[in-house]
């Protein structure tokens, strides 16, 4: 079994914002999270997919067409948007990076089989800062 991974970037704005919570919950939980004026991330996103190698071309997957996808299905939709406004599959969803990534991996799954017969989704790793990141598993 071969892993293989794909690295895209994307930046974007969000908040952190429970509506059952008052104004003051919020800032106490998400900090400046919570700022009513949003903020912005430079996300980057890594793609893993696991399989073995297809014997006339050696590969996984085509990387390219990965990263096609990637662009087209993902970072079109959210990149330099706000994730709580603009992007329609985290409608009625707490913009959390790990929410994110949830619904990074439905996408995918879905949508991986237009590019490959035989790689499997493996991984989504989304690093919101350099120093903070989730990892989905599916």
């Amino acid at each position: 079994m071969i892993f293989v991974s794909r690295q895209e970037h994307f930046n974007a704005a969000h908040k952190l914002f429970n509506p059952k919570w008052s104004k003051e919950k919020n800032e106490e939980v998400f900090g400046p999270c919570a700022n009513s004026n949003w903020h912005g991330h430079n996300f980057d996103l890594i793609v893993t997919v696991k399989g073995e190698p297809e014997p006339d071309t050696g590969f996984v997957v085509d990387l390219k067409k990965l990263s096609q996808l990637i662009r087209r299905e993902i970072t079109d939709k959210v990149d330099h948007k706000n994730l709580n406004l603009d992007v329609d599959f985290m409608k009625d969803k707490m913009a959390s990076t790990e929410n994110l990534a949830i619904e990074f991996w439905k996408i995918l799954e879905r949508t991986l089989p237009t590019v490959s017969d035989t790689a499997q989704l493996h991984c989504i790793k989304l690093y919101e800062t350099p120093r903070n990141f989730v990892e989905y598993y599916g």
